[in-house]
């Protein structure tokens, strides 16, 4: 039970006590486009609806037209199809909570379902065309920073093991998984490279690298911002290859985070970790946690893109606040 938070000076309706069946259709029938989580424990607002609003519009653009009922059936009368949007706010689920398939299933859509539908999206694509969309959007409207570029790595734990895991060193040994991203020169993830937990960032650098090759022209003057963990001649040598500037920090010397762009792939990480799919990735196949991140992705660069262009554009749907 929940208070309802109302009084007789709100419409005459009494005080007291609701149901959370009641409480999640107040919720939805004043925002009918948020996604909520209210299987277990407290109501809680997994996405802002003014975000969750333009990444669904795109989304279902690009799903293949499907009919409510399988048209093998003889009869067709069995259960109908379960709705794309809902199954898609089951993978904002869990890719925000982190939590088991059974745990976020309910009697609107089985664990089943959401695997399925989710593996089927993967096969057509839609996770990677997604991301390609928002980072187009966000280059035509604010623009990408692709003269400096930061790569860095990050740890963090897979303990279902996995294709990309391996034992990880700051750990005791657990599985654990490495991630190579690399950002813009204002923290837009551009992409990412996976690998398992015991890989030095280093021979991870080239993998990350090639990514660039999927967004389209780049500038000619390109200066990659890179820890002392990058420090040797055989990462030199590979920029110099590239036709790429590298900004190393030195081992050794202590290298103030002012004196680097470096903070932004930092920031960046942090922005990931706070999808707890990705911070504890209990994924095994590497197809299933790279859909993930193009999902986690696309949220960061629309929420920055909405952010940095509420004070100079106007839409449909525009916040009433600056987000």
């Amino acid at each position: 039970m929940v208070n309802s938070g109302v009084g007789p000076r709100c419409g005459g309706v009494r005080e007291g006590p609701i149901s959370r069946t009641q409480a999640v259709e107040a919720i939805a029938a004043a925002s009918p486009s948020a996604t909520l989580c209210a299987h277990q424990g407290d109501l809680c607002l997994v996405l802002p609806s003014w975000l969750t609003e333009p990444l669904w519009d795109q989304f279902s653009a690009l799903l293949p037209q499907r009919p409510l009922y399988h048209p093998d059936h003889p009869l067709r009368c069995h259960r109908p199809r379960i709705s794309d949007r809902i199954v898609f706010d089951k993978l904002l689920q869990l890719l925000r909570f982190g939590c088991a398939y059974e745990a976020i299933a309910d009697t609107t859509c089985s664990a089943s379902t959401i695997r399925s539908r989710r593996d089927e999206w993967i096969r057509l694509g839609i996770f990677s065309q997604l991301k390609r969309i928002a980072l187009d959007s966000y280059d035509r409207i604010v623009g990408l920073m692709l003269d400096r570029i930061a790569i860095d790595g990050s740890l963090t734990k897979a303990p279902g093991g996995g294709e990309v895991a391996g034992r990880s060193p700051v750990d005791r040994g657990k599985q654990g998984l490495k991630r190579s991203g690399m950002t813009d020169g204002y923290g837009i993830p551009l992409g990412r490279f996976l690998a398992g937990a015991n890989c030095h960032d280093s021979p991870l650098l080239a993998p990350t690298l090639d990514r660039l090759a999927e967004l389209g022209p780049l500038p000619d003057d390109i200066t990659v911002h890179l820890d002392a963990g990058y420090d040797s001649n055989k990462t030199r040598a590979l920029l110099d290859e590239l036709g790429l500037h590298g900004r190393i920090a030195h081992k050794g010397q202590k290298a103030p985070i002012q004196a680097s762009q470096r903070w932004h792939v930092e920031r960046t990480h942090a922005w990931q970790n706070a999808f707890h799919r990705l911070s504890r990735c209990y994924e095994r196949h590497a197809v299933v946690i790279d859909a993930f991140f193009d999902l986690a992705d696309t949220i960061i660069t629309v929420r920055s893109l909405i952010r940095r262009s509420w004070t100079t554009h106007r839409w449909d749907n525009r916040p009433r606040r600056c987000p």
